[in-house]
């Protein structure tokens, strides 16, 4: 079983939950619809890394900010990368199809350390930068559903094992890689760097 880092703690999420579509800028970005309800799909555990692999040229990144959940409620944040195969994702898309294949496949849940969640949510805030460009911003005022609303519509239906983890969308600014591009995450509680990391595509 894949694994991830919480403080001195090593974590094995049953399971990785990520929400769709939570800011309007990438929605548009994509030329989506803004959805009626909450868009929400699983990586499996096999999805897990903490190293960023190039998968194949039309795989897009896609960073985001990241929760911990330990006794049902969010404990930690951090950072990860949504890795899709974008031609594949628009042909399951136009068929109406799952988005498994393009989403879940193996080593595309890149995921930072996790630092445990001290602060006011309503400050987070997460800065991606790729070759020393800033490409990413995220923040909790441009969610459309917010950390505790994500939480709530999960548990509605899927019961939460501690250490699961949930990414929570992803801002504007996604795009391909390539190999030996260096990603920095950033992110920011209460006005102060709380988490930093760097991942070089291998």
């Amino acid at each position: 079983m894949q694994t991830i880092q919480y403080e001195s703690q090593t974590i094995t999420p049953s399971k990785v939950i990520c929400v769709g579509r939570n800011y309007v800028e990438h929605i548009h970005e994509l030329n989506n619809e803004i959805p009626s309800s909450m868009v929400l799909f699983n990586k499996p555990n096999s999805a897990i890394t903490n190293t960023l692999y190039f998968i194949q040229e039309d795989c897009r990144f896609e960073g985001e900010i990241c929760f911990l959940i330990k006794d049902n409620k969010i404990d930690g944040i951090g950072f990860g990368l949504d890795l899709t195969k974008a031609g594949l994702q628009n042909r399951m898309k136009e068929k109406g199809l799952p988005w498994e294949r393009a989403k879940a496949f193996d080593k595309s849940a890149v995921f930072s350390k996790f630092v445990q969640c001290k602060g006011n949510m309503d400050t987070l805030e997460m800065k991606l930068f790729i070759n020393g460009v800033l490409t990413q911003h995220a923040s909790y005022s441009l969610m459309i559903y917010k950390p505790q609303n994500i939480v709530s519509e999960i548990a509605s239906f899927m019961t939460f094992e501690d250490g699961d983890v949930i990414m929570s969308g992803t801002p504007k600014g996604v795009a391909n890689y390539a190999r030996d591009d260096l990603f920095l995450a950033v992110i920011y509680l209460d006005g102060k760097i709380i988490l930093n990391e760097e991942f070089i595509v291998k």
